[in-house]
Parts: C-alpha cells; sequence; structure tokens
C-alpha cells in the first residue's frame, strides 16, 4: 500500500490546477440537474430485481437525482421543462458496484518500484483511477484500504464537485498485525516504524476502528492472513485471533459500519465468520466448511478471480516480487476453484476486483470470469447490483433502476444477458441524473 499527502495537501496541489477546470464542466452539469427534471431514454433496460427487461423505458429523475417514475416512452409525454437523455438503441442497467478497489494504487507501478515516487504522488494517481473506475460504468465503489486517508480525500473532491469518480465508501488504512499483510515489509529493522495500520490487542483494535471513523472511514477492512503482496507472510496463514478480529466487528457495527476481512486462508477465514465479519474478501482457500459457514452466518463472499491473469501475465516486469508470483501459482486456480464451490452451495457473492492489483477501468472483465466460473450472466450482474447495495446497507439508494433510488444508470450495445462481455465496453454513464460519459 503506498502512503500519500493528506486531502488537504491534494486539494492545494492539484485543484487549482487541472482538476479545477474539470470541475466546471462537472459543477455545471450538477447545477443543471438540480433546477431541471430530467429523463432517460433507451431502447430496453433490465430489472435486475426480477431478472427482465422492459422495452422503451422512460425513466424520470427529479432534482435530486433520484428516480421518480418509470414509464412507457412509447406513450407517455413530457413538457419542455424535462431535459432528455436519450441513451439509443441500447440497454440500460443499473450503475456497477465494485466492492473492493484501491484506486490510490497502480498496477503498473509494483514491489519496490513503488518507493521511487514522492508520497502525494498516489492521491494524484486516485484522481486519474476515479475518473476511469467511473468511466468503465462502476458508479459506486467500496475502497478497501488507502493510506493517509487517500480515499476519503478522493470522496470529498467528488461529491464537491471538484473531480468526477464513482461514490467512494472509504476505508481508509486497512488494519492488521505487526508484520502482517496490513504492515510494511520488506525493509530493514533501522527503518521500523509502527504504521497507524497495525493494531496487537483487541484494545487497540476497539481504538483503531474509532480512530477510523473519526476521520472518515465508513468500512473497516482487515487483514485475517497474509497475502500475495506482502513480503515475508504465508499467504493463507492467520495474523489476527478471534478477540481481536470479534472487537474489531463489535466496535464497528456499533458504530454503523460494516467490516470486509482480507483471508486467503481457510482458518482466518472461519475465525473471521464465527467474529462477525461480514465480507470475506479473496475467500481463496476456503473449505467446504468455511463455505458451509459462510451461509449459516450470511456472510458474503468477495472473490477477485479475474486478476490472476493479468498478475502472472506481467510477471516481475513491473517491480513485483518473484516471491508473489509464486504466491499467486499457488493460489489463483485454486480460488476460482473456490468460487466455483461457493456459487454453488449458495454463497451470498458480491463483485469485487482488487482494482490497482490490475489496471483500473478494466474492471468488467471480471464478468466473463464469473460466468466462465459458474454464473449465470444474471448472477453476474446482479453481484454488481443489488448484492453489492445490499451488502452496503443502500437498497434505497443504489442497486437497481427503480423509484427513490439514485439515477445511477449505465448504457450498453446488445444483449449482457447473451453476452456479458458487454459490460467491458460501457457507451454511456448517467451518475445522480448527469450523464457523464456518451451521448
Amino acid at each position: 500500500m503506498q502512503s500519500s499527502v493528506k486531502f488537504g495537501s491534494f486539494l492545494r496541489g492539484i485543484a487549482i490546477g487541472a482538476a479545477a477546470i474539470f470541475a466546471v464542466g462537472t459543477a455545471s452539469a450538477q447545477d443543471a440537474a438540480a433546477t431541471q427534471k430530467t429523463v432517460i431514454t433507451a431502447a430496453r433496460y433490465l430489472d435486475v430485481l426480477t431478472g427482465k427487461t422492459v422495452e422503451h423505458p422512460a425513466i424520470f429523475v427529479g432534482p435530486d437525482g433520484r428516480i421518480t417514475g418509470i414509464a412507457d416512452a412509447r406513450t407517455v409525454r413530457w413538457g419542455s421543462d424535462v431535459r432528455q437523455i436519450d441513451l439509443g438503441d441500447r440497454t440500460l442497467l443499473p450503475g456497477l458496484i465494485d466492492m473492493h478497489v484501491h484506486l490510490t494504487s497502480l498496477a503498473e507501478v509494483g514491489g519496490y518500484q513503488g518507493l521511487r515516487y514522492t508520497d502525494s504522488f498516489w492521491t494524484v494517481v486516485g484522481v486519474a483511477n476515479a475518473k476511469k473506475v467511473l468511466d468503465a460504468g462502476f458508479t459506486t465503489v467500496r475502497n478497501v484500504g488507502s493510506a493517509d486517508f487517500e480515499d476519503v480525500g478522493l470522496k470529498q473532491a467528488i461529491e464537491g464537485g471538484f473531480i468526477q469518480g464513482p461514490r467512494i465508501i472509504p476505508a481508509g488504512w486497512a488494519i492488521g498485525a505487526t508484520g502482517g499483510h496490513c504492515d510494511s515489509g520488506g525493509l530493514p529493522p533501522s527503518m521500523d516504524r509502527k504504521e497507524a495500520s497495525v493494531i496487537d490487542s483487541p484494545e487497540e483494535a476497539r481504538a483503531k476502528v474509532r480512530w477510523l471513523h473519526k476521520y472518515g472511514a465508513r468500512v473497516i477492512k482487515i487483514c485475517a492472513t497474509g497475502g500475495v503482496f506482502s513480503l515475508g507472510d504465508s499467504v493463507g496463514a492467520q495474523q489476527l485471533t478471534f478477540d481481536e478480529m470479534k472487537a474489531i466487528a463489535d466496535e464497528a457495527h456499533m458504530l454503523g459500519l460494516k467490516v470486509a476481512a482480507h483471508a486467503h486462508g481457510d482458518d482466518g477465514i472461519k475465525t473471521a465468520i464465527l467474529a462477525g465479519i461480514d465480507t470475506i474478501e479473496h475467500a481463496s482457500l476456503a473449505s467446504d466448511a468455511a463455505i458451509k459457514l459462510a451461509i449459516e452466518h450470511k456472510t458474503w463472499f468477495d472473490m477477485d478471480i479475474y486478476n490472476d491473469d493479468y498478475i502472472l501475465a506481467t510477471g516481475t516486469a513491473n517491480g513485483t516480487e518473484q516471491e508473489s508470483l509464486d504466491k499467486e501459482k499457488a493460489i489463483g486456480l485454486a480460488q476460482r476453484q473456490t468460487f466455483q464451490r461457493a456459487v454453488k452451495a449458495g454463497v451470498r457473492m458480491l463483485f469485487g476486483t482488487d482494482a490497482g492489483v490490475y489496471p483500473h477501468g478494466d474492471n468488467g472483465k471480471q464478468f466473463a470470469k464469473m460466468v466462465e466460473w459458474g454464473m449465470t450472466p444474471l448472477q453476474a450482474i446482479r453481484a454488481a447490483t443489488v448484492s453489492g447495495a445490499e451488502a452496503l446497507d443502500m437498497t434505497n439508494d443504489l442497486g437497481a433502476i427503480a423509484v427513490g433510488r439514485y439515477a445511477d444508470i449505465i448504457a450498453v450495445d446488445g444483449d449482457p444477458l447473451a453476452d456479458v462481455t458487454r459490460l467491458e465496453h460501457v457507451a454511456a454513464v448517467v451518475k445522480g441524473g448527469v450523464l457523464v460519459k456518451g451521448e
């Protein structure tokens, strides 16, 4: 995880320049939406709640960016005071939700190569990545780990109209044990320091959750096991105790926050589920017993099964250490097989890509992998829409084209139920009733 300056420096350094210029167009569009009703039309839309395709929709949006009604465009009429966004002979879907991204990371810079860049570089990168993800059709993301509250800064900049990007559910620092996946590894003892991400007792865990919440985290991310890109640890070894995980879950839930656990190994997965963690990230080596436990506890699995292709194809060219490649080779196929078993068993599944491990903007490439490994196209789409909204407790806001929810809508050519790869090429994006890409 790369570090960077806090958001105040980001505003001073960037918003004055290109971001401020870009913000003029964004703010103008938002101002127009705030004073004018909108109707969005296209050939058809996919109702993810029913799985049915509805022809000739006219989707009406109020000044607050929420859908006020859905009618048949062939029969309904609207006045000159209603602004029309006609997306032509395309299929509309709800804006997509990626539950596992790292906006301030770059797949193109791996391993020790990241030390070549100044701290503030990573926040600047996050601005570009946010736009790429939005243009790819992902109107909401859960950013599960970012140094120095960079993701909170991006969220504030987007909501303020300074830059364009998705709705962000930020975690701030991802937290874990000394020497674990959430700690900085690979450096000599002379450079040792206790990272803001580190906890080593239930008491420290509770205090850390409170601190993260204080400064803007809206989800808590923990590292329950080792990882692929952390040096010197075992990818599947458990790194937090049950008491530490339960303290985090209890404290977060008291504050109204969900908890996501990075967990590759079976022991860590089962411990996290029993501790009350809400979503298991990666879940690579989950046994049948862990899968059964997830079903019993209604725990979500959020499995990044596309990025293995990118990691292995890139190799060490981007600076990734051979140790990390060896770990990926050991778990990549196993993770996809676990995904297949989890889907078949009925685990509640989410769409999470770990964007930042592979290039941002390619998020949609995971749909085809999900279908290849056991899902129907509708199941994969629902994982990235209605299920994501449910896991976020935001079903009143996101996840479907429905009255009362935000008019976060994408348009693709053709039928994504017949060819899910259509979602790799999003033609138009509407966020809150405002057209941010396409025409």
